[in-house]
């Protein structure tokens, strides 16, 4: 259906400016996380690529609109991709899930550096770094961002914080499992759990050898 002549939001009628204003951010989230989505199941195929499937839970404390600070459990999920596996670092980028239990779910695009270690299953960190949407409460965007402590055999000790309009924050600790740097990635624990087709060109021995720090 075509609105004639309606060059501004206040010509049409309400409800649609509505549904434009609340469509438009959800629908661009849901394309980017479409095509990261995407090139996470091709990376398998090229040893160039690094991706990140990550799960987990833990617990934010939070704000927003006034109210006083809240204590929440939450569920976390991210989905990348970023440069090299081989590379001394490596950036990317990631669309990130975040659901606070009994008040809703936010997410976030995200620029990543890791480090080597961190990549290949073992030691190392990740910072995280971009721009979140929350659509539950009075909603909120802003600034999001995370400091990520990579542990052998892909655990993740993620601590996460946001801060965003209608005075929204929030900091919280969520420690979860990467599924590819569990598998595809791992350069640890290869004596007695083989990895016999890592993504990464470059062994762990041969890191060594070169000089490179395991994280």
């Amino acid at each position: 259906m075509r609105w004639q002549g309606a060059s501004r939001c206040s010509d049409l009628p309400r409800a649609s400016c509505y549904l434009a204003r609340v469509r438009s951010p959800l629908a661009s989230w849901i394309a980017a996380s479409s095509a990261l989505a995407a090139l996470v199941w091709v990376s398998p195929a090229n040893a160039e690529v690094s991706s990140w499937v990550h799960v987990g839970g833990g617990a934010f404390s939070w704000t927003q609109g006034g109210a006083d600070r809240a204590l929440n459990g939450a569920l976390n999920a991210d989905i990348g991709v970023g440069s090299s596996p081989d590379g001394r670092l490596i950036f990317g980028g990631l669309a990130r899930m975040t659901t606070m239990l009994e008040q809703g779910t936010e997410f976030a695009v995200l620029a990543r550096g890791a480090s080597w270690g961190f990549q290949a299953g073992g030691f190392g960190l990740a910072l995280d770094a971009g721009a979140y949407v929350r659509f539950w409460g009075v909603g909120s965007t802003g600034f999001a961002g995370a400091v990520n402590l990579g542990a052998p055999l892909g655990f993740t000790l993620s601590i996460q914080g946001s801060v965003g309009t209608n005075d929204a924050n929030a900091i919280g600790v969520i420690a979860g499992l990467d599924l590819l740097r569990l598998t595809l990635y791992r350069q640890s624990f290869t004596n007695w759990w083989p990895n016999p087709n890592p993504g990464q060109q470059e062994t762990r021995r041969d890191a060594w050898v070169a000089g490179r720090r395991y994280w």
